[in-house]
């Protein structure tokens, strides 16, 4: 029989198939929320959510193989147990919870992060801005960037927040908690 020393021997399908579940869920209430908040046609919004998910879900799960391995034995065996068995152990259920805090807030830097790069990415540099005469105060396309970035912070932080509610819902329906 063919053995590929690359393949891991046990692949927690489970894991998986939650990402994909999480991806399927998070993706349109994103979009929907960029379409209705930055104005964004659907076709916009639905791409820049997508990008915003796959990379923050590439990104986390790159982060968590590299800090996995550092982990001590008791929390290694622990997230051993959470991944495989779907069990928490009470000891480090507090431990979960702070953890969920900083992949929120971490997930949303990185959502931010890609979104601005996505846009500034995919603008036209090459377009001639009009030439404006210099003002003391803010210029009216100075006070819309300004706009535009807190619009683009609250957003992202709008459909994270929304994003990783219905999870959490999902998540206690099936795991039969409510």
């Amino acid at each position: 029989m063919l053995d590929f020393p690359l393949l891991p021997k046990v692949l927690p399908l489970g894991a998986i198939l939650f990402n994909f579940l999480f991806l399927l869920i998070s993706i349109p209430l994103e979009a929907y929320i960029l379409n209705s908040i930055i104005k964004f046609d659907k076709k916009t919004s639905s791409f820049y959510a997508i990008c915003m998910n796959l990379f923050s879900s590439v990104i986390g799960w790159a982060i968590f193989f590299l800090i996995e391995p550092l982990l001590p034995i008791r929390l290694r065996s622990g997230l051993i147990n959470l991944i495989f068995f779907n069990q928490i152990s009470p000891t480090l259920f507090n431990l979960m919870i702070l953890i969920a805090f900083i992949v929120f807030f971490g997930t949303f830097l990185v959502k931010s992060l890609v979104l601005r790069v996505a846009l500034i990415s995919l603008t036209d540099f090459w377009q001639k801005q009009p030439d404006s005469a210099p003002q003391k105060f803010y210029s009216r396309r100075d006070f819309k960037r300004k706009l535009q970035t807190k619009n683009i912070f609250t957003s992202v932080l709008i459909a994270n927040a929304l994003s990783y509610t219905a999870v959490v819902i999902v998540l206690f329906l099936i795991l039969r908690i409510v």
